[in-house]
């Protein structure tokens, strides 16, 4: 199967549910975990699909399985946003139970909040007592696994020896294990043309970067990619 950002996500019958926002991958395993699905047609929200419920990609179309039952909103949002007192914040860096698979992505303050009472009214512990709310912290959670990428396309790829090679521009991976086969690097500043990249070469990978485990010359010695 081939994904790539911005290919349209269709029902068996041929509905069309959104678009390709990102692939979440597993940088351990070498997998595709879910798709991304931007919001808009019948998301209001980014959506979050299971591998398992892509019948089939073709870097073109993303089709879902027959099976896929209609309450297409139960799927889980992308990102859900929290705002938390300072004082009430977690020792962990993961919210809600044990084994949910959200996680927080980042965190920044928010503005503290102060209450003033009506005109006339006192001040709760004296006339220059001002009650005080502690200041608040912004969460962000994806509803992904732990430890694993929601890559976009355009994700900067290194090499070995920390050499910018080039963006990440399509993800190619196996129909049957969903595990990722190849990378396609888009043309660059480096490379006049695609490379496609073995997935056993991805040592680690982010959000927005993905480190290979050879060097800059190896890469050069692979034969342009001439695919559609």
């Amino acid at each position: 199967m081939e994904f790539r950002e911005g290919t349209d996500v269709l029902t068996a019958s041929g509905e069309k549910l959104g678009e390709v926002e990102r692939v979440v991958i597993d940088p351990r395993t070498r997998e595709v975990t879910h798709i991304v699905v931007k919001k808009g047609f019948l998301f209001t929200e980014d959506r979050v699909l299971p591998i398992e419920v892509v019948d089939s990609a073709d870097g073109e179309q993303v089709v879902l399985s027959q099976n896929v039952g209609d309450d297409l909103e139960a799927w889980p949002v992308f990102e859900e946003t929290y705002t938390i007192p300072i004082d009430q914040m977690p020792n962990t860096d993961t919210l809600g139970p044990p084994g949910e698979t959200a996680r927080t992505v980042s965190a920044r303050p928010a503005p503290a909040y102060y209450w003033y009472p009506p005109a006339g009214v006192g001040y709760p512990g004296g006339s220059l007592g001002l009650p005080y709310y502690p200041p608040q912290v912004v969460h962000v959670e994806r509803n992904v696994p732990s430890g694993s990428a929601a890559l976009k396309e355009g994700a900067a790829i290194y090499s070995a020896d920390d050499e910018h090679v080039g963006d990440v521009e399509r993800v190619f991976t196996d129909s049957e294990s969903d595990a990722i086969t190849h990378l396609l690097i888009s043309r660059g500043l480096l490379f006049k043309s695609h490379k496609l990249i073995p997935a056993n070469w991805i040592s680690d990978a982010s959000d927005d970067e993905i480190f290979l485990s050879v060097d800059r010359a190896v890469l050069e010695r692979l034969p342009d990619y001439e695919g559609d």
